[in-house]
């Protein structure tokens, strides 16, 4: 296991194992300057609200439907309301740890980790390879989105598939 920090001021550990794929499931619930929408909701030009900046402008939405493994997570068990309801995510989907799962899993007091680094086969299951609607939402810099009460890696220019980084240069 290779630990990478992150050039970002909250000083957290980047758990790299795989290549992240910061995509949320069509139905997770996103905060916005709007209120909690649905990600599938979110367009170009919205604003979410970040943990790092306070908000920020999305830049592109990349909506595709593909096989993925898939991880969901019972309510309440990653903390106090987090999630706030249950959750499924993509396996490589980064997620901002910052209790003591962090330091007693990852050596540091926040990490950010692959959901599929927290199964636990109780409250964090694998579900297997499944067909998911996935929405990637792309800023210009990485940020700490709040998804379904969880604090989620979003995706960036330099982590959106290569289909998505030619449409972001034209």
């Amino acid at each position: 296991m290779e630990f990478q920090q992150i050039s970002r001021a909250d000083g957290a550990r980047r758990v790299n194992e795989t290549t992240a794929q910061n995509a949320l499931a069509a139905g997770t619930v996103v905060l916005t300057l709007d209120g909690a929408l649905p990600v599938e909701f979110i367009n170009e030009g919205d604003r979410v609200i970040t943990r790092d900046s306070g908000m920020a402008v999305v830049r592109k939405v990349r909506r595709t439907t593909q096989r993925s493994k898939a991880i969901a997570i019972k309510a309440g068990s990653l903390g106090n309301n987090r999630p706030d309801r249950d959750a499924v995510l993509p396996a490589n989907q980064e997620i901002l740890v910052r209790d003591w799962r962090a330091e007693a899993l990852f050596g540091a007091s926040q990490a950010l980790v692959s959901a599929s680094r927290l199964v636990d086969g109780e409250f964090v299951r694998d579900l297997g390879t499944r067909e998911i609607d996935m929405i990637e939402l792309i800023f210009d810099t990485p940020h700490i989105l709040y998804a379904d009460g969880l604090e989620v890696a979003s995706a960036t220019a330099e982590t959106a598939s290569s289909d998505t980084q030619d449409a972001i240069a034209a």
